[in-house]
């Protein structure tokens, strides 16, 4: 049995007539009817569970030995195996796998544990697949059909766990350096839009200073923390001063709200995975395309059928 095709494979049962006892001289074997119509199968008749009789065919041999010719009848069924219990056990287990690994790609990067259990859990299930695939197969040395389509689908899924290892990677080192660098410009920036504010830098850093309580008496009279000043609003100077100085802490709660906005930056999507949302599908979609389209569409090859035994 050739099983590089498996299971889409076709293969040729032999059923020979002969004698090994009288020689061509002594018997000699016919078909009656012809090759074509001494071998008829009834419709009903054949009922096998993993193939499906595509056809027969009728041969005559000689087959030539030491004690003489001897002729043998032969007559090959054409045996195609149904894919049905395959697709079911294996191809789609395999095909909801890759899709599953590929899920992990619409996760936050910051959900190390998702993403992670994601990763290991399909490259453990595709593992016990292709254990499972190859112990119902006889032990041959080559590859077969079924051994291409397992390994491209275990490397997606152990692309994906490497596509978020990278992710995670850069992640962590665009938050120390990028994150660092980004709050230093956003600093210097309002330093410098806000010179005649001293204590801007310090808000910047997110320290807010209390606001100094002011309260009102009769006769012009305020007090400050405490103190009792009497202050002559027509020809007082620092009336413009203490209304600039009103109108400072909404002009800084603005302020800390640009420095809160950078922060917001860094959860941001990976490019990576933004690419790898687009490319991964639809290299999969190409290969099982390919794949499919090589291995149902094509001609059924029977190797060997009228080689004489």
């Amino acid at each position: 049995m050739q099983l590089e095709d498996f299971p889409m494979d076709v293969h040729a049962c032999p059923l020979k007539f002969g004698s090994y006892a009288y020689t061509k001289s002594e018997v000699s074997y016919v078909w009656m009817n012809g090759k074509e119509r001494s071998v008829e199968v009834a419709k009903d008749g054949s009922r096998l569970n993993q193939y499906d009789l595509m056809g027969h065919e009728a041969d005559t041999q000689l087959i030539k030995s030491s004690t003489g010719d001897y002729v043998v009848m032969t007559t090959h069924f054409h045996l195609k195996r149904k894919i049905g219990y395959f697709v079911i056990q294996t191809y789609l287990p395999c095909i909801m796998t890759v899709i599953l690994s590929q899920v992990s790609f619409w996760l936050n990067r910051e959900s190390v544990p998702a993403r992670t259990v994601f990763g290991v859990t399909t490259v453990l299930t595709m593992t016990t697949l292709s254990i499972s695939a190859r112990n119902s197969l006889p032990k041959v040395a080559y590859a077969t059909a079924m051994d291409w389509f397992m390994a491209v689908c275990y490397a997606f899924v152990f692309s994906a766990l490497i596509e978020f290892a990278a992710v995670n990677y850069f992640t962590k080192r665009s938050w120390a350096w990028d994150g660092k660098k980004a709050m230093q410009a956003q600093e210097y920036k309002i330093i410098k839009n806000n010179r005649k504010l001293p204590h801007v830098s310090k808000v910047c850093r997110f320290k807010r200073k209390e606001p100094v309580a002011l309260s009102k008496k009769a006769n012009n009279t305020y007090n400050i923390v405490g103190t009792t000043y009497t202050l002559n609003i027509a020809k007082d100077p620092g009336l413009a001063t203490i209304a600039k100085s009103a109108a400072a802490p909404a002009k800084v709660a603005r302020v800390e709200e640009k420095v809160l906005e950078c922060k917001k930056t860094y959860n941001s999507v990976s490019k990576v995975d933004k690419l790898s949302r687009i490319v991964f599908p639809v290299l999969f979609f190409i290969f099982n395309l390919v794949y499919w389209a090589t291995y149902v569409n094509r001609e059924p090859v029977i190797k060997d059928a009228n080689r004489p035994h």
